[in-house]
């Protein structure tokens, strides 16, 4: 049997560290899932979804999913009626049909991408089960953003990012597409603002391609059904780890990440200062699980799948492919791993987060 402290780091805020040394953990204690973007990294998280919704979440009473690019459609897998065959869908999806020519067009990636969110819909209109909230975070473009040619336009918001996040809301709006229970999370807590727009069959898979549609990479998605009209860019760029105001919820956010640390937005994981915040009083009820460094350093390359492999493979794309899904196997491990924890949470490996 695999030791967790090799496998796993754990880490949790005061009130989630006492609730595990007081109580244990429970499924009927997990209110919120949240799901960060990161591009291939998730696909290392798609083993644990798998066992948390067989093992865990179909035992919760009430669960809240939010997410922000891949991790939107994690979370949009999770909440529909069998998130098995949706999350296998994704990881097919995401790792084979992304074989792109040498230098593909922004308008080619993004029907690309399209397409994996079709398979996580899988030509259905999204149903969440009862019990089930989800919120997809969207970023929408303000300002010179939404009219200027993009690039400049992003390194002026880039620019005000380094000086002030606050200042990135005169570029970036929050726009959630929600569905299913409502949230205490649902109410603007920063400059950003929480624009909710309810997500349905007209514009599911435009809000899942918006919330993945990297700037320069990807093109926008323009006026979605039901949303304030506009360009539509990538949750991440505000919501990269989603470090939302979580003390507002009632029990535990078990948080499964690829990373130790919560980073605000996209742009923040390039500023020291803000690329691992701690003791945030937002994270108080947090407990994030997450593949220990020595862990990953036993995947592939040494490291999670991530979005420069694109680049370094090529066109290569049968190497990327086994190299990835022999990543994502391996990442079994991690996720049997968590579930041992998970049944039996011992305190005493639970760090400050």
């Amino acid at each position: 049997m695999l030791d967790h402290r090799t496998v796993l780091e754990i880490r949790a805020g005061p009130r989630a560290q006492a609730h595990v040394r007081d109580r244990g953990l429970a499924p009927a204690d997990v209110v919120c899932l949240p799901a960060a973007a990161g591009g291939p990294k998730g696909l290392g998280l798609l083993p644990l979804d798998e066992l948390l919704h067989v093992e865990w979440l179909a035992r919760a009473p009430r669960v809240h999913l939010v997410g922000a690019s891949i991790g939107a459609w994690r979370a949009a897998a999770l909440a529909g009626p069998d998130p098995p065959a949706a999350l296998r869908r994704l990881r097919h999806a995401y790792v084979r049909d992304q074989s792109y020519p040498a230098r593909p067009s922004p308008a080619q990636v993004s029907a690309t991408i399209r397409g994996v969110v079709r398979q996580v819909l899988d030509g259905h209109p999204l149903v969440v089960r009862p019990g089930v909230g989800l919120d997809v975070l969207t970023a929408r473009a303000r300002g010179a953003l939404g009219q200027h040619e993009p690039r400049r336009a992003f390194a002026r918001a880039a620019f005000a990012n380094a000086v002030s996040r606050s200042r990135l809301a005169a570029h970036l709006e929050r726009v959630s597409f929600h569905a299913g229970n409502r949230s205490a999370l649902a109410q603007p807590f920063d400059a950003f603002g929480w624009n909710r727009v309810p997500l349905d069959a007209d514009n599911a898979e435009d809000a899942l391609l918006a919330s993945g549609s990297i700037p320069l990479i990807c093109a926008p998605v323009v006026d979605i059904a039901r949303a304030p009209p506009g360009a539509y860019w990538d949750g991440g760029l505000i919501d990269y780890h989603l470090l939302l105001p979580y003390a507002r919820l009632p029990g535990i956010v078990l948080y499964p990440h690829f990373a130790p640390h919560v980073t605000p937005g996209w742009l923040d994981q390039h500023l020291p200062w803000r690329r691992a915040p701690r003791a945030h009083p937002w994270l108080d009820n947090v407990l994030v699980i997450a593949p220990a460094a020595s862990f990953v350093a036993t995947l592939p390359n040494g490291r999670l799948p991530e979005r420069n492999d694109f680049y370094r493979y090529g066109t290569d794309h049968a190497r990327r492919i086994r190299d990835w899904e022999r990543a994502i196997g391996e990442c079994g491990r991690f996720a049997d791993a968590a579930m041992r924890w998970l049944t039996n949470p011992t305190p005493e490996h639970v760090g400050p987060l």
